[in-house]
Protein backbone atom coordinates (compact mmCIF):
# COMPACT_ATOMS: atom_id res chain seq x y z
CA UNK A 1 0.00 0.00 0.00
CA UNK A 2 0.97 3.65 -1.13
CA UNK A 3 2.49 5.92 1.65
CA UNK A 4 0.23 8.68 3.28
CA UNK A 5 1.34 11.24 0.81
CA UNK A 6 3.57 14.30 2.52
CA UNK A 7 2.65 18.16 1.87
CA UNK A 8 4.08 19.45 -0.81
CA UNK A 9 3.92 23.31 0.10
CA UNK A 10 7.35 25.19 -0.17
CA UNK A 11 6.03 26.79 3.35
CA UNK A 12 7.80 25.58 6.63
CA UNK A 13 6.88 22.14 7.65
CA UNK A 14 5.15 20.35 9.88
CA UNK A 15 4.17 23.60 12.27
CA UNK A 16 3.35 21.40 14.91
CA UNK A 17 4.41 17.95 16.00
CA UNK A 18 1.96 15.85 18.31
CA UNK A 19 4.04 13.15 20.09
CA UNK A 20 2.47 9.68 21.86
CA UNK A 21 4.02 9.06 25.01
CA UNK A 22 3.67 5.31 26.16
CA UNK A 23 5.72 3.30 23.57
CA UNK A 24 7.62 6.06 22.20
CA UNK A 25 9.40 8.18 24.39
CA UNK A 26 9.35 5.43 26.89
CA UNK A 27 8.02 1.70 27.69
CA UNK A 28 6.99 1.80 31.94
CA UNK A 29 9.62 3.85 34.48
CA UNK A 30 12.62 3.33 31.81
CA UNK A 31 12.88 6.05 28.84
CA UNK A 32 13.11 4.52 25.00
CA UNK A 33 16.95 5.00 24.48
CA UNK A 34 17.95 7.80 22.93
CA UNK A 35 14.73 9.77 22.84
CA UNK A 36 15.27 12.21 25.76
CA UNK A 37 18.38 13.36 23.66
CA UNK A 38 16.08 13.24 20.38
CA UNK A 39 13.70 15.51 22.21
CA UNK A 40 16.26 17.95 22.92
CA UNK A 41 16.53 18.27 19.19
CA UNK A 42 13.03 18.86 18.49
CA UNK A 43 13.08 21.49 21.10
CA UNK A 44 16.02 23.09 19.17
CA UNK A 45 14.14 23.76 16.22
CA UNK A 46 11.21 25.80 17.75
CA UNK A 47 8.39 24.03 16.43
CA UNK A 48 5.50 23.64 18.68
CA UNK A 49 4.48 20.35 20.37
CA UNK A 50 1.71 18.84 21.93
CA UNK A 51 1.87 15.03 23.01
CA UNK A 52 -1.41 13.08 23.49
CA UNK A 53 -1.68 10.14 25.64
CA UNK A 54 -4.43 7.32 26.12
CA UNK A 55 -3.09 5.99 29.31
CA UNK A 56 -6.16 6.28 31.84
CA UNK A 57 -4.54 4.81 35.05
CA UNK A 58 -2.46 7.75 36.51
CA UNK A 59 -3.50 11.19 36.69
CA UNK A 60 -1.74 14.27 34.49
CA UNK A 61 0.04 15.57 37.35
CA UNK A 62 1.98 12.10 37.98
CA UNK A 63 2.12 11.52 33.96
CA UNK A 64 4.27 14.81 33.98
CA UNK A 65 6.20 13.60 36.87
CA UNK A 66 7.33 10.43 35.42
CA UNK A 67 8.72 12.23 31.88
CA UNK A 68 10.31 15.07 33.78
CA UNK A 69 11.80 12.36 36.01
CA UNK A 70 13.15 10.17 33.17
CA UNK A 71 14.74 13.50 32.07
CA UNK A 72 12.04 14.51 29.49
CA UNK A 73 11.76 18.33 28.86
CA UNK A 74 7.99 18.40 29.30
CA UNK A 75 5.32 20.99 30.60
CA UNK A 76 2.33 20.39 31.86
CA UNK A 77 0.40 22.24 29.44
CA UNK A 78 1.69 20.67 26.67
CA UNK A 79 0.01 17.36 28.34
CA UNK A 80 -3.73 16.59 26.67
CA UNK A 81 -4.75 13.05 28.05
CA UNK A 82 -7.94 11.00 27.83
CA UNK A 83 -8.68 11.20 31.32
CA UNK A 84 -8.81 15.27 31.02
CA UNK A 85 -10.79 15.04 27.37
CA UNK A 86 -13.69 12.77 28.81
CA UNK A 87 -13.54 15.23 31.81
CA UNK A 88 -14.69 17.88 29.75
CA UNK A 89 -16.84 15.95 27.53
CA UNK A 90 -19.01 14.94 30.94
CA UNK A 91 -18.94 18.47 31.43
CA UNK A 92 -19.81 19.64 28.29
CA UNK A 93 -22.87 17.49 28.33
CA UNK A 94 -23.88 17.66 32.24
CA UNK A 95 -23.72 14.38 33.42
CA UNK A 96 -23.40 13.11 36.60
CA UNK A 97 -21.66 9.33 35.49
CA UNK A 98 -20.90 6.06 37.77
CA UNK A 99 -16.87 6.30 36.86
CA UNK A 100 -15.59 2.49 36.15
CA UNK A 101 -11.76 3.86 37.13
CA UNK A 102 -8.36 3.39 38.55
CA UNK A 103 -8.65 5.15 41.88
CA UNK A 104 -5.36 6.79 40.83
CA UNK A 105 -7.30 9.06 38.74
CA UNK A 106 -10.09 9.64 40.95
CA UNK A 107 -9.14 12.53 42.02
CA UNK A 108 -9.31 13.80 38.09
CA UNK A 109 -12.43 12.33 37.74
CA UNK A 110 -14.60 13.32 40.72
CA UNK A 111 -16.96 11.36 42.60
CA UNK A 112 -20.05 9.43 40.81
CA UNK A 113 -22.97 11.19 40.71
CA UNK A 114 -25.28 10.11 43.48
CA UNK A 115 -28.08 9.21 40.80
CA UNK A 116 -25.72 8.05 37.90
CA UNK A 117 -27.20 9.42 34.18
CA UNK A 118 -24.27 8.01 32.38
CA UNK A 119 -20.92 5.47 32.59
CA UNK A 120 -17.60 6.40 31.97
CA UNK A 121 -15.14 3.57 31.31
CA UNK A 122 -11.58 3.69 32.47
CA UNK A 123 -8.47 1.40 32.39
CA UNK A 124 -9.37 0.19 36.03
CA UNK A 125 -6.23 -2.74 35.92
CA UNK A 126 -6.62 -5.01 38.50
CA UNK A 127 -9.76 -3.36 39.93
CA UNK A 128 -12.11 -4.63 37.19
CA UNK A 129 -14.39 -6.75 38.59
CA UNK A 130 -17.88 -8.59 37.42
CA UNK A 131 -19.87 -6.75 39.62
CA UNK A 132 -18.67 -3.34 38.65
CA UNK A 133 -19.02 -4.44 34.82
CA UNK A 134 -22.67 -5.60 35.69
CA UNK A 135 -23.48 -1.99 37.33
CA UNK A 136 -22.21 -0.34 34.24
CA UNK A 137 -24.07 -2.99 31.88
CA UNK A 138 -27.06 -2.17 33.62
CA UNK A 139 -26.85 1.42 33.74
CA UNK A 140 -26.19 1.36 29.79
CA UNK A 141 -29.10 -0.83 29.14
CA UNK A 142 -31.39 1.90 30.42
CA UNK A 143 -30.43 3.83 28.03
CA UNK A 144 -28.07 5.98 29.49
CA UNK A 145 -24.48 7.06 27.55
CA UNK A 146 -21.79 5.30 27.57
CA UNK A 147 -18.29 6.93 27.73
CA UNK A 148 -15.10 5.26 26.83
CA UNK A 149 -11.85 7.19 27.46
CA UNK A 150 -10.39 5.49 25.28
CA UNK A 151 -10.60 1.64 23.49
CA UNK A 152 -6.97 0.59 23.05
CA UNK A 153 -6.63 -3.27 22.81
CA UNK A 154 -3.13 -3.44 24.72
CA UNK A 155 -0.20 -1.52 25.43
CA UNK A 156 3.77 -2.84 26.23
CA UNK A 157 5.06 -2.81 30.01
CA UNK A 158 8.63 -3.67 30.68
CA UNK A 159 7.57 -7.51 31.42
CA UNK A 160 5.57 -7.72 28.24
CA UNK A 161 1.97 -6.68 26.48
CA UNK A 162 -0.73 -5.88 28.99
CA UNK A 163 -4.61 -5.62 28.13
CA UNK A 164 -6.01 -2.18 27.71
CA UNK A 165 -9.17 -0.70 28.19
CA UNK A 166 -10.71 -1.81 24.21
CA UNK A 167 -11.39 -5.22 25.36
CA UNK A 168 -13.81 -3.95 28.23
CA UNK A 169 -15.35 -1.75 26.06
CA UNK A 170 -16.03 -4.06 23.79
CA UNK A 171 -17.85 -6.67 26.35
CA UNK A 172 -20.10 -3.63 27.33
CA UNK A 173 -20.88 -2.66 23.69
CA UNK A 174 -21.66 -6.64 22.90
CA UNK A 175 -23.52 -7.00 26.22
CA UNK A 176 -25.43 -3.94 25.92
CA UNK A 177 -25.73 -3.72 21.74
CA UNK A 178 -24.22 -0.43 22.00
CA UNK A 179 -20.89 1.79 20.65
CA UNK A 180 -18.91 3.78 23.22
CA UNK A 181 -18.42 7.36 22.91
CA UNK A 182 -14.63 8.04 22.92
CA UNK A 183 -13.23 10.71 24.54
CA UNK A 184 -9.16 9.74 23.44
CA UNK A 185 -7.67 8.75 20.57
CA UNK A 186 -8.88 7.88 17.82
CA UNK A 187 -11.26 11.03 17.77
CA UNK A 188 -10.92 13.69 16.28
CA UNK A 189 -11.18 16.75 18.50
CA UNK A 190 -8.84 14.76 20.80
CA UNK A 191 -6.17 14.96 17.51
CA UNK A 192 -7.60 18.07 16.63
CA UNK A 193 -8.44 20.14 19.92
CA UNK A 194 -4.58 21.01 20.11
CA UNK A 195 -3.70 22.21 16.31
CA UNK A 196 -6.87 24.87 17.10
CA UNK A 197 -5.19 26.50 19.90
CA UNK A 198 -1.70 26.48 18.12
CA UNK A 199 -3.95 27.80 14.53
CA UNK A 200 -2.48 24.95 12.95
CA UNK A 201 -4.17 22.82 9.96
CA UNK A 202 -4.04 19.18 10.13
CA UNK A 203 -1.96 18.53 7.04
CA UNK A 204 0.94 20.86 8.67
CA UNK A 205 1.22 19.00 11.70
CA UNK A 206 2.43 15.48 11.63
CA UNK A 207 2.25 12.71 14.73
CA UNK A 208 4.22 10.41 16.20
CA UNK A 209 2.77 7.02 17.32
CA UNK A 210 3.67 3.24 18.25
CA UNK A 211 -0.27 2.43 17.70
CA UNK A 212 -1.00 1.83 13.78
CA UNK A 213 -5.07 2.25 14.72
CA UNK A 214 -5.29 4.42 17.46
CA UNK A 215 -2.38 6.85 16.57
CA UNK A 216 -1.46 6.55 12.74
CA UNK A 217 -4.68 5.75 11.40
CA UNK A 218 -6.70 8.06 13.56
CA UNK A 219 -4.37 10.93 12.86
CA UNK A 220 -3.93 10.33 9.06
CA UNK A 221 -7.80 10.06 8.75
CA UNK A 222 -8.17 13.75 9.56
CA UNK A 223 -5.14 14.66 7.14
CA UNK A 224 -2.83 14.22 9.38
CA UNK A 225 0.57 12.64 8.23
CA UNK A 226 1.51 9.96 10.59
CA UNK A 227 4.94 8.39 11.50
CA UNK A 228 4.93 4.82 13.11
CA UNK A 229 7.78 3.76 15.54
CA UNK A 230 8.99 0.33 16.03
CA UNK A 231 9.05 0.27 20.20
CA UNK A 232 6.24 0.06 22.43
CA UNK A 233 3.16 -1.67 21.29
CA UNK A 234 4.36 -2.22 17.13
CA UNK A 235 4.02 -5.56 15.92
CA UNK A 236 5.84 -6.80 13.09
CA UNK A 237 3.54 -6.04 9.71
CA UNK A 238 1.76 -3.53 11.41
CA UNK A 239 2.04 -1.05 8.96
CA UNK A 240 0.47 -3.37 6.37
CA UNK A 241 -2.61 -3.33 8.42
CA UNK A 242 -3.77 0.42 7.59
CA UNK A 243 -4.15 2.26 4.13
CA UNK A 244 -3.14 4.46 3.37
CA UNK A 245 0.13 3.28 4.86
CA UNK A 246 1.62 5.51 7.37
CA UNK A 247 3.88 8.67 5.99
CA UNK A 248 6.85 6.94 7.30
CA UNK A 249 7.81 4.03 9.83
CA UNK A 250 10.63 4.35 11.33
CA UNK A 251 12.81 2.01 14.33
CA UNK A 252 12.02 4.26 17.48
CA UNK A 253 11.58 7.95 18.29
CA UNK A 254 15.21 9.43 17.59
CA UNK A 255 14.83 7.93 14.24
CA UNK A 256 11.43 9.93 13.57
CA UNK A 257 12.96 13.01 14.52
CA UNK A 258 16.31 12.64 12.31
CA UNK A 259 13.40 11.68 9.36
CA UNK A 260 11.98 15.10 10.30
CA UNK A 261 14.90 17.41 10.04
CA UNK A 262 16.18 15.69 7.14
CA UNK A 263 12.72 17.06 5.91
CA UNK A 264 13.22 20.75 7.55
CA UNK A 265 16.38 20.95 6.07
CA UNK A 266 15.30 19.88 2.46
CA UNK A 267 12.69 23.00 2.67
CA UNK A 268 15.14 25.00 4.24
Amino acid sequence: MPPFSLPAAAGPWPRAILIDLAGVLHVGNQAIPGAVEALGRLRATGIPLRFLTNTTRSPRSALVRLLQGLGFDIQPEELRTAVQATCQLVKDQGLHPYYLVHPDIREEVGPDGEEPDAVVLGDAGSYFSFDAMNKAFRLIMAGHPFIAMARNRYFQEADGLTLDLGGFVAALECGAGVAAEVAGKPAALFFLSPLRELGVPPGEAVLIGDDWRDDVLGAQSLGIPGILVKTGKYRPGDETRMSPAPAKVVADFPGAVDYLLSLMQVKA
